[in-house]
């Protein structure tokens, strides 16, 4: 075997172990571009807004306000 065709052996080896590599982290990449596409739609069913709990937890303080206000007023009477 000559130096040439040891350098062509290397030379395909080196890129037949390149492609495989790249083409696992190409698909790679792709589930993880769908597992993330899923996770977005899921998301929203899942969980909690922090705005939205704040907003349902401001309105649930409001009327413990009113309540306790009223009770108040019984006690007064």
């Amino acid at each position: 075997m000559t130096f040439e065709q040891l350098l062509q052996w290397t030379i395909a080896f080196v890129s037949a172990a390149l492609g495989y590599a790249i083409r696992e982290l190409w698909v790679a990449t792709q589930k993880l571009r769908q597992d993330i596409s899923e996770l977005e739609n899921r998301l929203p069913m899942q969980f909690v807004q922090k705005d939205d709990y704040r907003n349902d937890i401001n309105r649930i303080m409001e009327q413990l306000d009113r309540i306790y206000n009223k009770l108040d007023k019984k006690v007064d009477r």
